[in-house]
C-alpha cells in the first residue's frame, strides 16, 4: 500500500481527495492537514510516502512546508494548484517536490501521478513543463557546472532525462540494456545529490548541460 497525506486548506477539497484516494485498492490515505504547519507534523508522525501538498495555505505555504519536508525525509511530495504560474512551478521543484499537477487533472491521472511519484519518478503537467522550461530560458548562459565528477556517459543520460525520455528511451537512444541505464540514474541521484528525476532535470539545465530550444 502506498500511504498519502493530504494537505489542502480546503475541507471540502481534502474530502474529496481522500475519497478518491482510498477508492483505489493499493492507495491509503493516513491523515489530512489543514495548513503547511500541521503537513510537516503530520508528515513526521504518519510517514507517509507521498503528500499531495496545496500551493497556497495559511499559517505556512505548501512550498515551505514542502522544503521542511523534503529536507527531513525521503517523503515524495506531489504539489497541486489552482495557480498555473511560474513562480510556483520553480520554487516547488527547488524545494524538493517530485511532481506539480493543477487541480482540474483528471482522477484517474491524479491516481495515476500519486503511483508514479511513488515509485521515484517525476511527474509535470504539460503547461507546467512548459512554464518551467520558459523559466530556464530566462537563466543566464554559462559554463556547464556542478557536474564534477559525473562521467561523459552519465553526462550523456542526464541530458536525455532532461529532455524528458523515460529509461526505454534512453535505452535505446544510447543502445544500453535498461539495467545499465538505471545504474547511471543511480550514480547521478548519488553524485548530484538529487531526491528524483525532477531534481536531476534542474540539475542539468542549471549547470548549463541541456539548454531550452525553440522544440521546449
Amino acid at each position: 500500500m502506498t500511504r498519502v497525506l493530504i494537505a489542502d486548506d480546503q475541507a471540502l477539497l481534502r474530502g474529496s481527495f481522500r475519497v478518491l484516494v482510498d477508492s483505489a485498492p493499493d492507495l491509503e490515505v493516513v491523515g489530512e492537514a489543514s495548513d503547511g504547519v500541521e503537513a510537516v507534523a503530520l508528515t513526521r508522525r504518519e510517514h507517509p510516502d507521498v503528500v499531495l501538498m496545496d500551493v497556497r495555505m495559511p499559517e505556512m505555504d505548501g512550498i515551505e512546508a514542502t522544503r521542511r519536508i523534503c529536507a527531513e525525509t525521503p517523503v515524495k511530495v506531489l504539489m497541486l494548484t489552482t495557480f498555473d504560474l511560474d513562480e510556483y512551478v520553480y520554487a516547488a521543484l527547488r524545494a524538493g517536490a517530485s511532481g506539480f499537477l493543477l487541480k482540474d487533472t483528471r482522477p484517474s491521472d491524479l491516481l495515476s501521478a500519486i503511483e508514479v511519484v511513488a515509485s521515484g519518478d517525476a511527474l509535470l503537467a504539460p503547461s507546467v513543463t512548459r512554464r518551467l522550461v520558459a523559466e530556464f530560458a530566462r537563466l543566464p548562459s554559462g559554463p556547464v557546472t556542478r557536474l564534477a565528477g559525473v562521467t561523459a556517459r552519465e553526462q550523456e543520460v542526464l541530458a536525455l532525462i532532461a529532455r524528458g525520455l523515460s529509461n526505454d528511451g534512453i535505452a535505446q537512444r544510447l543502445h544500453v540494456g535498461i539495467a545499465t541505464v538505471k545504474t547511471h540514474i543511480g550514480r547521478l541521484l548519488h553524485k548530484l545529490a538529487a531526491r528524483d528525476r525532477a531534481q536531476l532535470v534542474i540539475a542539468a539545465y542549471e549547470s548549463g548541460l541541456v539548454r531550452p530550444t525553440a522544440a521546449d
